[in-house]
């Protein structure tokens, strides 16, 4: 019999968390360290000092040997450089040490991470800082200290350091807000994130086999198996032995971190798994959202596994996203997006609600590019997942409710009721009382908005530096005006009705997936930008400049270069793709159908020998050298369309979209068209029936 878990003895066992900290660091330097969380400070060194000291024993108690500044570069993973804690004496020993300069700074080398050109190459020096908000943590005896990552200029090179600037933005514009209210009390408002993350898991023999899975996370080629998802019978069932073997253990260890993993279950296709974590504020959340994927790969490969996440690995069933729950928390436990039972806890919601309307309708193409990539072109659009058009699904509960305040009419309810803003007669708004929408990019469940519009493998920094900043731009412009208002109620009321009124374009309630819907967001004047090549150049717009520079999450230079590193990453992406559809066409998909197709052409010589119909043979034999040679011409094809690719980033960007996948897309359905004609002992690798139904 297996020992019995004891969750909350073991939970954040490994984390030099709040409750460590103040059973082993002096009172005033315990006290010096919430003062510096709370007011968003510095710390003195002689309290980093002591902070590290602690921290090093604590670490070493639980077998440490090193190390480590864990930052997120702009990759999109974490990166991490380990040192020990050794250091020699006179006598030719050592002694363990850490000191509090080792804690708060590090030096990695700046040089092979992408930058957008904030440095040169031969500019290596980069600095890492501790970010005292986020706890350190033990993994493969090192100490975790989670930091942000900067260049020797002082310019953010990583994902940390803007969700932190937009965290403070938000929090400062809400508060604002909440004081005009008659809130004296909350003094920090937080961005809360809770991030679902779907993955898929595959035999890890199996996956050794396909150069593709290995190569770029997918499957490049793959005829459809008889069996797909049709009959929905993977979606919550029961979860295999193997399977749930792993999810027990990556649950242990996420526990022993400190992350709140809550929830498990079969997702929709086969093969494919979900995993839900709680609610907690932005920042912890991103740095969670990092680690689970990191462990949920070292755990599957325990477990002789593969965790895949990329956002499309098979065609024709459902890819895997990650539902970005977001929503503002203040520090006294008020949730700004619950709707409330009292009239003016209504109107500071629907306050909240109208900014959040605002924002994503002023900045929709800015939030569709927080989810361009490569990899999430393959699955938006389809199969669940949202489509490439901005809206905001609300329910037909709160669709009522804003259709009632812009009109000025009734609202239904049982007491039906004018909708005014701050006075008594406005009723409850019920918190969830309708159905969820699959198609919608960003929908409302109840106390929160999930955008669902995120790729399995990204950072969910990005997404959500944008919700906050565009949150705090439209709050912020709501206490303008209100600050200034003689007779706020009145000027509450037609601040939020104008609201509703300009920006109702946004909210829609129907099949994202329908052309009807493609035709009528046409003429909302909604963008649609279907591909990450469309989309990018909007993200450098002068207004998306003027919004990110104002409010100091990023400084020009360093937002062009993120720019400039998501055109680069969707340029290699897609050739790494397609020079491994040539490889993989040539050396293992050709030789394999010529193969049996000349074992076919055998067969075909000796029945007409000895007078026997041959029809199958010949039309079969027929079919695959038809193919072979339609493939053997694509390859060619796709290999002269890389050898062309422009030199200029933004033009190559286009003619890979345009012209390279357009060839892989030639070439995989001849591929596929192949596999189905061959023989299976004669194919090179695992198809579909073999890895989703193992």
């Amino acid at each position: 019999m297996s020992e019995i878990l004891n969750v909350p003895e073991i939970f954040g066992i490994d984390v030099f968390n709040e409750v460590c900290m103040k059973q082993r660091l002096r009172p005033e330097i315990f006290n010096a360290w919430k003062k510096c969380i709370e007011n968003n400070t510095q710390l003195e060194l002689d309290v980093a000092n002591e902070i590290a000291e602690a921290m090093k024993n604590w670490a070493i108690e639980k077998g440490a040997t090193h190390y480590t500044h864990w930052f997120q570069p702009m990759t999109g993973i974490t990166a991490e450089k380990h040192d020990s804690f050794i250091s020699p004496t006179d006598d030719g020993r050592v002694i363990m040490e850490f000191s509090g300069k080792s804690l708060v700074r590090g030096e990695p080398d700046a040089s092979s991470f992408p930058s957008g050109g904030l440095r040169a190459t031969f500019e290596a020096r980069g600095y890492t800082a501790w970010d005292p908000t986020s706890f350190a943590f033990l993994k493969d005896n090192s100490l975790y200290i989670p930091t942000c990552f900067f260049s020797f200029t002082g310019a953010a090179l990583d994902k940390k350091t803007p969700l932190l600037r937009s965290m403070d933005e938000v929090s400062r514009e809400a508060v604002r807000i909440l004081r005009l209210f008659g809130d004296m009390e909350t003094k920090r408002v937080s961005a809360c994130v809770g991030a679902e993350q779907e993955y898929f898991l595959l035999p890890k023999d199996m996956y050794a086999k396909r150069e593709d899975l290995r190569l770029t996370g997918r499957t490049l080629f793959g005829a459809l198996p008889p069996k797909g998802q049709e009959l929905d019978d993977h979606y919550f069932g029961t979860i295999r032995t193997r399977v749930s073997n792993f999810m027990q253990d990556l649950d242990e260890q996420l526990w022993r971190l400190g992350i709140l993993s809550k929830t498990k279950h079969n997702e929709t296709a086969p093969c494919q798994h979900e995993i839900a974590p709680i609610y907690t504020n932005a920042n912890s959340a991103c740095d969670a959202n990092q680690i689970i994927m990191m462990v949920m790969k070292k755990c599957a490969a325990k477990h002789n596994l593969v965790c895949l996440l990329h956002e499309k690995p098979f065609a024709g069933v459902n890819g895997s996203g990650k539902h970005n729950n977001w929503s503002l928390s203040t520090d006294t436990g008020v949730n700004l997006f619950s709707p409330g039972k009292t009239p003016r806890q209504n109107a500071l919601f629907l306050v909240f609600l109208a900014a959040f309307i605002k924002g994503v309708d002023e900045y929709q193409d800015f939030l569709r590019c927080t989810v361009a990539s490569a990899g999430n072109d393959n699955r938006l659009g389809s199969h669940e997942a949202p489509p490439a058009i901005i809206s905001i699904f609300l329910g037909d509960e709160l669709s009522a409710v804003v259709d009632s305040i812009i009109n000025g009419t009734n609202y239904t309810d049982p007491e039906k009721s004018v909708m005014r803003i701050g006075v008594d007669v406005l009723p409850s708004i019920p918190k969830d009382t309708t159905d969820r929408n699959r198609t919608s990019p960003l929908a409302f469940t109840g106390n929160k908005f999930e955008f669902r519009m995120l790729g399995s493998s990204q950072s969910i920094a990005g997404p959500n530096i944008v919700l906050n900043t565009i949150m705090a731009e439209e709050l912020g412009k709501f206490a303008d005006e209100l600050e200034q208002a003689s007779d706020f109620e009145s000027a509450l009321q037609k601040l939020v009705c104008r609201t509703f009124a300009e920006h109702q374009r946004i909210i829609f309630g129907g099949n994202g997936y329908s052309e009807e819907w493609t035709e009528e967001a046409a003429r909302r004047g909604l963008s649609n930008y279907p591909s990450t090549a469309k989309c990018l150049p909007t993200y450098i717009s002068q207004k998306n400049i003027d919004l990110v520079t104002k409010r100091g999450i990023y400084t020009e230079d360093e937002f062009r270069a993120r720019y400039e590193i998501h055109l680069d990453a969707y340029r290699k992406i897609v050739c790494i793709d397609a020079k491994t559809c040539i490889d993989m066409a040539i050396h293992q998909i050709l030789p394999a159908a010529l193969h049996y197709s000349r074992d076919l052409c055998k067969g075909l010589s000796a029945k007409k020998q000895a007078g026997i119909s041959a029809k199958a043979e010949f039309e079969l034999a027929n079919e695959l050298s038809v193919n072979a040679d339609a493939l053997y011409d694509y390859c060619n094809e796709l290999q002269v369309a890389l050898d062309n690719i422009p030199q200029d980033k933004e033009t190559a960007v286009d003619y890979c979209h345009d012209v390279i996948v357009s060839c892989m897309e030639k070439l995989r359905n001849k591929a596929d068209r192949l596999e189905q004609l061959t023989d299976n002992s004669y194919w090179p690798y695992p198809t579909y029936s073999d890895l989703l139904f193992y």
